[in-house]
């Protein structure tokens, strides 16, 4: 018996449907997957792109000035008086009594000199005031016997006259030969050279048998005495701080050769004028140096405690973008926008500056802003280093 083939399967229509509807879910599904994949990346890559072309900034927080700051400048220490002693007669120096170092009062003698010249001369002009005295007491006298004459009619009044005119001359030359000698008496007299004021010998330019010149002429002084019991030193204020600086006002003195000792000063005279080449002003302060221990022609560093009048903030020198239009600082705003603020200055203190008007100290300051920065440029603000010890703490 032979087998019958079997019939074909047909598949029902409602099967064919499923198939169909499952296809066609897939395809959307696919379509959609690819779009919403090509969305997704385009917008990753956009964002990507946003974040490059982000700039990212660290930024600092503006400090408050401080009430009172401390201002260290150079001082020139002089002696409270000094001066140069110089001859006034000529000759040679004949012997002199103190040397560099010592201690001298107001009148003690210092040197003689040998004047032979002087000497000659007052001896002659002593002998020309012996003539002219004869001479004036002859004319006296005979002017004397003539008015009397003159009384009886005895001589013409011409002739007492003549006589009366002859003793007034005489009375004249007698005059002008007192006074020549009193003169080579006062050079007689300046033979010894004296210390002007209390003070002490500070240098000693010449030796016994120089020759001496009267009158000042550079390198042509015998001595220089310097009264050291109270020391000025001078200081160039510069011309921020000089309104700062009046009489009256306390410093303080160091020295490198005493090492730890501070002495106090007090400002006496200011120049009251800013000098135009340097654009300082000149300060005069007072020291007492009653035990000798400072001295004239030494450096030292005067430290002024300076108050504040006006509150003002600091930023740091590198924050600072200088551009034609003027100085200004890049703060970002808290939309993490750039906005170019225009400042006032103050004092530049070397790494910061001190900023007078148009910085608050809660704004965000750029620091080493770049020159290509613009106003309202987006940027990202930097995370803040960790302090050391956060760090160290953190690879413990």
């Amino acid at each position: 018996m032979s087998e019958q083939p079997s019939d074909p399967v047909v598949e029902s229509p409602d099967r064919v449907k499923r198939y169909v509807v499952i296809v066609v879910i897939v395809a959307l599904l696919l379509a959609v997957w690819g779009v919403a994949s090509r969305v997704i990346t385009r917008d990753a890559l956009a964002k990507e792109a946003q974040d490059a072309a982000t700039q990212t900034v660290a930024t600092v927080k503006p400090k408050s000035g401080p009430v009172s700051e401390a201002l260290v400048l150079p001082g020139n220490v002089q002696a409270f008086f000094e001066a140069p002693i110089y001859a006034r007669t000529n000759g040679y120096l004949k012997s002199w009594e103190v040397d560099i170092g010592t201690p001298v009062k107001k009148g003690q003698l210092l040197a003689v000199i040998e004047t032979p010249e002087v000497d000659q001369q007052l001896s002659q002009a002593q002998a020309d005031l012996a003539t002219a005295q004869a001479n004036y007491d002859l004319a006296k006298t005979t002017d004397e016997r003539w008015q009397g004459l003159l009384k009886t009619e005895s001589v013409s009044k011409q002739d007492a006259d003549e006589k009366a005119g002859d003793a007034a001359a005489k009375k004249a030359a007698l005059q002008s030969s007192l006074a020549n000698v009193s003169r080579l008496r006062d050079l007689e007299g300046f033979k010894r050279v004296l210390a002007p004021f209390d003070g002490v010998l500070t240098q000693r330019t010449t030796d016994i048998g120089a020759l001496i010149n009267a009158g000042q002429s550079p390198g042509n002084s015998l001595f220089r005495v310097a009264d050291t019991h109270r020391l000025r030193i001078y200081v160039l204020v510069p011309q921020p701080y000089a309104a700062s600086v009046t009489p009256g006002m306390a410093a303080d003195l160091i020295f490198v050769e005493h090492p730890g000792k501070v002495y106090p000063a007090t400002v006496v005279f200011t120049a009251r004028a800013i000098e135009p080449a340097t654009r300082t002003l000149q300060v005069e302060l007072q020291v007492d140096n009653a035990k000798a221990e400072l001295f004239p022609g030494a450096y030292s560093e005067v430290h002024f405690k300076l108050t504040s009048p006006v509150t003002t903030v600091r930023v740091p020198v590198n924050a600072v973008i200088f551009r034609s239009s003027g100085n200004q600082l890049a703060i970002v705003g808290p939309d993490n926008k750039v906005k170019l603020q225009n400042f006032t200055q103050g004092r530049d203190f070397g790494r910061e500056i001190e900023v007078v008007a148009g910085v608050e100290l809660n704004d965000n300051v750029i620091v080493n802003p770049p020159d290509s920065i613009a106003d309202g440029a987006p940027v990202r603000i930097a995370a803040p280093e960790p302090a050391p010890a956060q760090a160290a703490g953190a690879h413990s």
